[in-house]
């Protein structure tokens, strides 16, 4: 009998390191979506460029701070110009906060004047948990070689007001600048903040 909670632990253990975050430094996970146009995308067919993963829900008041202050657009703009990929993920699930159709997405994506390479829809939460995403903003960022270079928080500043953003660090922008640069990358991780995604 006593097999049975020892047992019992290894299936939890076993379930938790699933979806355990992956390693800065390690290679990131595949990624295969379909985004809100229709197009399949797959983090492998960017290899050889550097890579933003941004989870994302519009309705919530963190998202709400990066975006109604046109400061997650102006990242965009600037890093694709260069070059880098931006992919937006959504893991709401049926249901829950942000969940929403591919074409209420792209009015969305107007409506703010958003930039991202694409949206990626992840409804049924399978691209969140491979990355073990934990908020809306979370930021992971991924090198030409296909490793993880950087995963936490937009910035410094844990708020969901816009005033903070002129005095924040902006990990995004001190990891691109940094990698892109050939340096290493001072901060790598930090905690993400925000509202929890909505598995």
């Amino acid at each position: 009998m006593k097999k049975f909670p020892i047992l019992a632990a290894i299936l939890i253990a076993a379930s938790s390191a699933a979806f355990s975050a992956p390693q800065v430094g390690s290679p990131a996970p595949e990624i295969s979506a379909t985004d809100t146009n229709g197009k399949m995308q797959t983090l492998s067919q960017y290899k050889g460029k550097f890579v933003v993963l941004e989870w994302t829900n519009p309705d919530c008041p963190f998202v709400h701070k990066q975006y109604d202050s046109g400061n997650m657009q102006k990242l965009q703009k600037e890093y694709t110009a260069k070059g880098v990929v931006w992919l937006s993920i959504n893991s709401s699930a049926a249901g829950k906060q942000g969940n929403y159709p591919p074409e209420k997405w792209n009015g969305i994506v107007k409506e703010k004047g958003a930039a991202p390479t694409a949206v990626l829809l992840d409804p049924d939460g399978k691209i969140g948990r491979e990355y073990a995403a934990k908020t809306t903003p979370h930021i992971f960022i991924i090198n030409p070689d296909g490793k993880l270079i950087y995963e936490g928080g937009i910035d410094s500043i844990r708020s969901p007001n816009p005033a903070d953003i002129p005095q924040a660090t902006n990990y995004v922008r001190a990891t691109l600048n940094e990698a892109m640069a050939g340096k290493p990358v001072t901060t790598p991780v930090t905690q993400p903040y925000g509202c929890g995604v909505k598995y």
